[in-house]
């Protein structure tokens, strides 16, 4: 798994996890204790990774 997106808030986090999950792209949350704030980064397959970005920024062309 590779890091793809570290969210800014909840709502942020469900919003990408909604897209990535309707695309069908298998993805992991990894929570980042930094003390005072609790950052959640999300992480993809490397062969995944085209894909998932396309989808966030636009241009998705699934590749299959």
């Amino acid at each position: 798994m590779a890091r793809f997106y570290d969210t800014v808030s909840d709502k942020d986090l469900k919003r990408v996890e909604g897209m990535l999950k309707k695309r069908g792209i298998v993805y992991s949350l990894q929570i980042l204790d930094n003390n005072s704030t609790k950052m959640k980064e999300i992480q993809v397959s490397e062969e995944d990774m085209a894909d998932a970005e396309a989808m966030l920024y636009g241009n998705f062309n699934p590749s299959n």
